[in-house]
Formats: structure tokens, C-alpha cells, sequence
């Protein structure tokens, strides 16, 4: 239970078909302090309420420290190497699927369910994760690194139904959080000023902003702060001999000079057709190379049709059909045949401008 009205309608909706439900809340960050501080207590704080209305018992535990160990000190790993990491997918992994699973056979259950957007489908005496009914809200994407053993045991009620579907039963059986919007931000450190955030745990050097040529256009805050293709932030406006009102975009990160290079408008830079992935987890099954997949690069993404290359040196490669704008190294590329998710890979790298 996250004090979402995800959880809360799954937690009903099992109710009503007769398990035997407990809530469980997870504490995962520890802090306490001003405004820009995001804190559990008004989570939980619905969490309780809503078990109240369901009739349902409820605990908290605390995994802050696997939290910590497990997904966040990655986290910071990844930024000081100049990657973009997606520490949602490692959460579910380790904590949702890992730590808090653990707990939850301690107390004693028979399965765990979440208020996650995604499906389970049983054959042939195996597992597969399959993608949801409400494409919009499909949460697959963040559960690429989970195993087969970890998905087993799991329901997600909420496989067939559309979000606002989910919001119109909340208010119908009268849940406090029907209306409640969606989390966002770091999973469980939530909503932010990101940067000074940053600050806190990576120290941030004042660097050049250069475009292609090498000329030097400006001073950035920190190279860890941004991202491939991003084209807002980074506080180049006017630049003398800029001849059209384009927008910068970022095309590439020197991380060991502490430089970021930038072009006026979209490039060719910014496109691949190929990437690849050093390790790749497969959730159920491997599959054979030249598998033809759908590939997404990024949450809520449309699939992209492309080929799964295995290599000599067991790396992986997505070839796809189409050029891919701004492939980041760090995050996730997740695969699917039809409408289940064979698992997904770290990007690595990406190999730009091939036509």
C-alpha cells in the first residue's frame, strides 16, 4: 500500500474476491525537514484510512537502508559517471519484488499484489509479464530486471483496467485518495527541486557549453545535470552570430573535461538506428538472435520494431527499423514479443548518424 489510489483499489477489488488481505506500507526514504523535502507521513496517513473503508489490517516497514544500499548508492554511481539512470527499475528488482517480497512471506502470505499497471500469463508451467490493458499506463517498462521466481507468487488487479476507470471505482466505494494525482519524481524521494537535491550527495563544477566546432558558447552548472537531447535548462539564449530562433539541444556530455556540446536546432547527432547492451535480463525465457522484438527505449514510448542481436562477446544489440532520437546511456532498453516483456538491458552505447 502507497497511499495511492493504485493500491488502494487493488486492495479492495481483492477484498471483494474473497482473499484474505493485509496492507503493508513501505518506508524507503528517511528524511524529515522543510518544504522541499518529501516525506511518508501523509502517505501513510491514507494508507490507514483506506484500510479503515476496506476493512483490512495494515503494517509499515521500513527498508530505507535496502533502499539505500540496493538502488540509491547505484543511483549516485551512475550520475558521477554521466549516465542517466532510472533507479525505478532497480527499485522494483530489489525492493518491491526483493526486500519488501521477503517481508511479506515473513508475515506469512501467499502471494503480494501492487496497484502496478501489468499483467501475469501462466503457460506451459512458466511465468510471463505481460504488458497492460491501458497502454497509457503500462508499467512493464519498469519491471525489466525482475526474475521469473520474483513474478510468480505476484497478482496485479489492476492487468485489465483503464486509469480512469480505476478513479471513477475510488469515488464510487468512496476512497479518500480517489483523486489523488500520480506520484512522480525519484521513486520514493519524490517531488523536488532535482538538482539542488543532486548537490547534496555529487559535487556539481562549472563547465563550458560548446557547440561542434569547439566554440565555447556559455557555462553550465555541472555536467551531471543533464541529459542527451534535452533542449531546456541549460540558459543559452541569445549567443552572438545565432541567425534563427532554433532551440539548443544537448548532443553530446564530455563528463572527464566537464564539457557539453551543443547544436542549434536537431541534428543528426541526436539519431541511431543501433544500440547495445552489455548484460540483458531475461525475465522467463532468452531468445534466439534475430528475434524480431518491439523495443522501447523510454517509458510510454510507442514500441519500435526492431532486431535482437546476440554477440560473440554475449553483448547485445537492438538494430531498429527506424532511427531512435536521443538513445541515453544509462537508461533501459526493453524488448517485447507481442504483448509479453522478455526483459530488458542497461544502454551501453549508442552508434549515431547510421543510415
Amino acid at each position: 500500500m502507497s497511499g495511492g489510489v493504485d493500491s488502494a483499489v487493488s486492495a479492495y477489488l481483492l477484498k471483494q474476491q474473497g482473499y484474505e488481505v493485509i496492507g503493508l506500507f513501505m518506508n524507503n526514504w528517511k528524511e524529515t525537514g522543510n518544504n522541499d523535502v518529501c516525506t511518508s507521513e501523509s502517505d501513510y496517513a491514507d494508507v490507514r484510512r483506506v484500510c479503515a473503508l476496506v476493512d483490512i489490517p495494515y503494517y509499515s516497514v521500513d527498508l530505507s537502508n535496502d533502499y539505500w544500499d540496493k538502488v540509491f548508492e547505484q543511483f549516485l554511481s551512475e550520475y558521477r559517471a554521466g549516465r542517466t539512470p532510472n533507479p525505478d527499475v532497480l527499485c522494483n528488482k530489489e525492493i518491491k519484488f526483493g526486500a519488501f517480497w521477503e517481508q511479506a512471506r515473513k508475515m506469512g502470505a501467499d502471494y503480494i499484489a501492487t496497484g502496478h499497471y501489468c499483467g501475469i500469463v501462466k503457460k506451459d508451467g512458466h511465468t510471463y509479464l505481460r504488458r497492460a490493458v491501458d497502454e497509457n499506463k503500462c508499467q512493464t517498462y519498469f519491471l525489466n530486471q525482475v526474475s521469473e521466481e520474483q513474478i510468480e507468487n505476484v497478482i496485479f488487479p489492476l492487468a485489465d483496467m483503464l486509469k480512469p476507470d480505476v478513479r471513477i471505482l475510488a469515488e464510487e466505494i468512496g476512497l479518500v485518495n480517489a483523486n489523488k494525482k500520480d506520484s512522480t519524481g525519484v521513486c520514493f524521494i519524490g517531488e523536488r527541486n532535482f538538482r539542488k537535491f543532486l548537490t547534496q550527495y555529487i559535487p556539481m563544477k562549472e563547465g563550458d557549453i560548446k557547440d561542434l566546432n569547439g566554440n565555447v558558447l556559455g557555462k553550465h552548472k555541472g555536467v551531471f545535470f543533464y541529459t542527451l537531447g534535452q533542449h531546456k535548462g541549460f540558459g543559452l539564449g541569445g549567443v552572438k552570430g545565432r541567425t534563427n530562433n532554433d532551440s539548443w539541444f544537448i548532443i553530446k556530455k564530455d563528463v572527464e573535461n566537464n564539457i557539453l556540446y551543443v547544436n542549434c536546432g536537431e541534428t543528426e547527432d541526436l539519431y541511431s538506428k543501433y544500440l547495445t547492451c552489455k548484460d540483458f535480463n531475461f525475465i522467463t525465457e532468452k531468445i534466439a538472435n534475430g528475434t524480431r522484438v518491439l523495443v522501447r527505449i523510454r517509458h510510454r514510448q510507442p514500441l519500435q520494431d526492431a532486431t535482437f542481436i546476440v554477440n560473440e562477446d554475449n553483448s547485445y544489440t537492438i538494430k531498429f527499423d527506424n532511427k531512435q532520437r536521443a538513445i541515453v546511456a544509462g537508461q533501459y532498453c526493453v524488448a517485447y514479443i507481442d504483448k509479453i516483456c522478455i526483459g530488458g538491458g542497461v544502454i551501453e552505447t549508442a552508434t549515431y548518424c547510421i543510415k
